[in-house]
């Protein structure tokens, strides 16, 4: 408490100082083209608007279009012209170091007459994905109270969305397991988008991406068009600003845990750059707060765009982490309190020692032609992890239990067509990917077992996929219908190509209002850590069979204005194939929200589950001076246990209750809170036999699956505040923040620790262990500047 009012004192103090200093800004121009995003012809005499002021203009006979002399600032800028669906780009923000490039990319819509044009509105809706889509600007993404620059905590904003009061980034989709999600950035598929990530799920504590170079981020819950396969739960489809093409600017951050550069620049008269590193101090953080691990994240992030003439535009996308993990076997140095002492000697008695790094390199092309366009992918993606652990932490052969390396290697590559014919809109393409598995394991789960693992694998995975859309009556009910086929060459459990058809409908009630629904059947292939696991040099999992879920979501859609909106959706999905350990007799879809590796184990593709609820939207976006999104979200999330009975799954929290507002002040001060409201989420009790058995191995309880889930949590609430302050100049600017999360210092009752020291914790009967209690929730507060040249 000590600490964090030291910090909030300093920051507060930072930002009274700057509020009285003055700002001296210069003004911006804005420049870009207009075209048609089927084939990139310039779209003429286009109107360019900025929302909210008489400024304006209009494209020329190249589509080209300047606006002189705006402020520094937020602004929303729209285009329209008729027959084109117009285009409307919010809180794009305006810093006075640099022109900016806005480029609009107009789609026709063959039902309008001549006269009549479509008014846009800030709310993505495509015909492929009527439900379950949410788009999130970069500005939503600064600003978030607690999300501290992450796109995962930001998403956690969402309906639908589920994540654990811990410091991690898993996110669980509509009761859905964390490896049931995908991300893509400009197109190229990105294995994970977090630090110390989870083997086998996508989860982790810190965020790779940089938030200085996303435009927005296309979020699907559900309805997920026919050209993003091998995905169950959701897609998060991240795309990026274009870079400079006049002169060079670059921004510095600093916040609590990181500090990063990045620089946008022209290279020639026809390429770009993007590029930014970032490196963590956590773990002088860490050592200094006197905590038991000490963690360590570097990331880089790059885009090269060449644009030899207006048909062809190629990319080159690339993503790469360094992390480390570990112990301060020192903590206990000087520490007095025997709790304390006790739970750090659990920590470091459970925690390996874990070094793992990553990279994505991909490169895209997209050319034009005359009523149509094609676009393909190539890229690579290399996660290399490595583990080990010794019992007490005293580095010996006779004292190892786990040393653990892996390499996950993917190349992949997708092509697409898209084009209209007849007033349908058609995107038609292939994927190819070829994989590469490999581990190496030793772990010692007890004195009398020790699993041992050498594997190698390698194949061939395939898909084709087409998706048909069309806009009937007038512009009052849009179908689309899409189609995927997708197998492999290594599993064995269906030979046939796993057929996944999806089918949108919208109807719209008015402008403002309409009925939109989704039904379809998606499929993912097991995570490699099953596919390559071996028992005497034989890959047991080879049966595995694609995870399949059914989903279906029906909803209402209400927009009062073109910055709000008020959505009600139900859904049901039904799953079926999904793994079930063997060794611990329980479905693998109950496991992904912990560090460590996740379906490196013998399994049966028999498991059966279902998930379905109910989910409430009201949102309004920055339009002069207020925002705010309440989503309201009652579901179930029900799996098979050993007896194939349906049980409440790891996930299935119940309700959520998100609330976050902001207002935007004078003198460019900008303040938000967010509120959050979680059900308990079930967990299974303790084993205290067999703990008390595999105790010299394994130094922590072990999870009784035979009374899976049967245990809940206590119900979650917490608050998050966030204030902003801008100041612009001449040649740059400077954002400072205050970002507090856990306002109150909401306690978090986890899962009980097991020792066997008697000096701390409670006594279980009959058994020489003891409980050591898991409580966390801090208020956490961190400050951070921005400044961008």
């Amino acid at each position: 408490m000590k600490q964090f009012n030291k910090c909030t004192y300093f920051a507060f103090l930072l930002l009274t100082i700057f509020f009285t200093s003055n700002t001296f800004a210069q003004s911006v121009k804005i420049y870009g083209s207009v075209n048609n995003s089927l084939n990139n012809e310039p779209v003429p005499f286009a109107n360019i608007t900025v929302e909210g002021t008489a400024i304006g203009s209009v494209s020329d006979i190249e589509g080209n279009f300047e606006i002189l002399d705006l402020a520094p600032g937020q602004y929303s800028f729209n285009c329209s012209y008729i027959g084109f669906n117009a285009d409307l780009k919010s809180e794009i923000l305006v810093s006075p170091n640099k022109n900016l490039r806005l480029d609009f990319m107009l789609t026709e819509n063959s039902q309008m007459i001549d006269e009549v044009q479509i008014t846009a509105n800030t709310f993505n809706k495509t015909e492929e994905s009527p439900t379950s889509l949410r788009t999130i600007n970069a500005s939503e993404i600064y600003r978030s109270p607690g999300g501290d620059r992450d796109i995962s905590k930001v998403i956690a904003n969402l309906p639908g969305v589920t994540t654990a009061p811990s410091f991690r980034n898993d996110i669980v989709i509509r009761g859905g397991a964390p490896s049931e999600n995908r991300f893509y950035l400009d197109g190229v598929e990105i294995p994970n988008i977090n630090h110390f990530a989870t083997q086998g799920s996508s989860g982790g504590p810190v965020g790779i991406i940089n938030v200085n170079f996303i435009r927005e981020v296309d979020f699907y819950s559900g309805a997920f068009p026919a050209n993003r396969g091998n995905v169950l739960s959701s897609v998060m489809d991240l795309k990026q600003i274009e870079g400079s093409d006049e002169s060079f600017s670059g921004s510095f951050s600093l916040g609590s845990s990181d500090a990063g550069l990045s620089i946008n620049t022209p290279l020639t008269e026809k390429s770009t750059m993007l590029l930014s590193v970032r490196r963590s101090y956590l773990q002088f953080l860490f050592q200094a707060l006197k905590l038991p691990f000490l963690p360590t994240y570097n990331d880089l992030q790059f885009k090269y765009t060449y644009k030899p003439d207006k048909k062809n535009q190629f990319n080159i996308i690339a993503l790469a982490a360094v992390d480390n993990f570990e112990l301060n076997t020192s903590v206990n140095d000087d520490e007095e309190d025997p709790l304390q002492i006790a739970q750090n000697n659990y920590t470091l008695g459970v925690l390996p020692v874990n070094e793992q790094w990553n990279y994505t390199l991909g490169g895209t092309w997209k050319h034009f032609f005359e009523e149509s366009n094609l676009f393909a992918v190539i890229s690579r993606s290399h996660l290399n992890n490595t583990a080990e652990k010794y019992r007490d932490n005293i580095e010996s052969v006779q004292n190892k239990l786990l040393e653990y390396e892996s390499q996950e290697i993917e190349n992949k590559s997708r092509v697409e067509y898209n084009f209209r014919k007849n007033g349908v809109k058609f995107n038609i393409g292939l994927g190819l990917d070829q994989v590469t598995y490999l581990n190496s394991t030793f772990q010692k789960f007890s004195d009398t077992y020790t699993k041992m693992v050498d594997s190698e694998l390698s194949f061939l995975k395939y898909g084709a996929f087409a998706q048909f859309s069309k806009v009937f009556l007038q512009n009052k009910l849009v179908a689309s219908l899409g189609v995927r086929a997708d197998n492999n060459t290594f599993t064995t459990g269906k030979t046939a190509p796993n057929f996944s058809p999806r089918l949108s409908l919208a109807y719209n009630l008015s402008p403002k209002s309409s009925f939109n629904a989704n039904v379809g059947r998606f499929y993912q292939l097991p995570s490699y850590t099953i596919l390559g696991f071996k028992i005497d040099d034989k890959f047991v999992n080879k049966d595995s069979e694609y995870i399949q879920c059914d989903h279906a979501v029906f909803g209402y859609e209400f927009n009062p204005t073109n910055y709000s909106k008020i959505t009600i959706e139900g859904f049901y999905k039904q799953y079926s194939n999904y793994p079930f350990s063997l060794r611990d007799s329980v479905s693998l879809a109950n496991l992904g929200g912990d560090f460590g590796v996740i379906g490196n184990e013998d399994v049966t593709s028999e498991s059966k589950g279902k998930s379905y609820g109910l989910e409430l939207l009201a949102q309004q976006k920055l339009s002069s001076s207020l925002y705010g999104i309440l989503a309201v979200t009652y579901y179930r999330s029900l799996f098979e246990d050993k007896n194939q009975e349906l049980v409440s799954s790891s996930w299935d929290n119940k309700f959520i209750v998100n609330f976050t507002a902001g207002k935007k002040f004078k003198r460019n001060i900008e303040a938000g809170l967010k509120f959050r409201y979680s059900g308990g989420a079930p967990y299974s009790p303790y084993d205290y036999d067999a703990t008390l058995q595999d105790w010299s191995s394994n130094q922590q309880g072990v999870v009784d699956f035979n009374r899976l889930n049967s245990e809940r949590f206590e119900n979650y609430h917490s608050m998050d505040i966030r204030i902003d302050k801008k100041w612009y100049y001449k040649k740059w600017s400077l954002n400072a923040y205050i970002d507090l999360q856990n306002v109150y210092a909401f306690e978090v009752i986890g899962r009980s620790n097991i020792s066997t020291d008697p000096d701390v914790g409670d006594k279980i009967d009959g058994y020489d262990l003891y409980e050591i209690p898991n409580i966390s929730g801090n208020s956490l507060p961190s400050i951070g500047l921005l400044i961008d040249f």
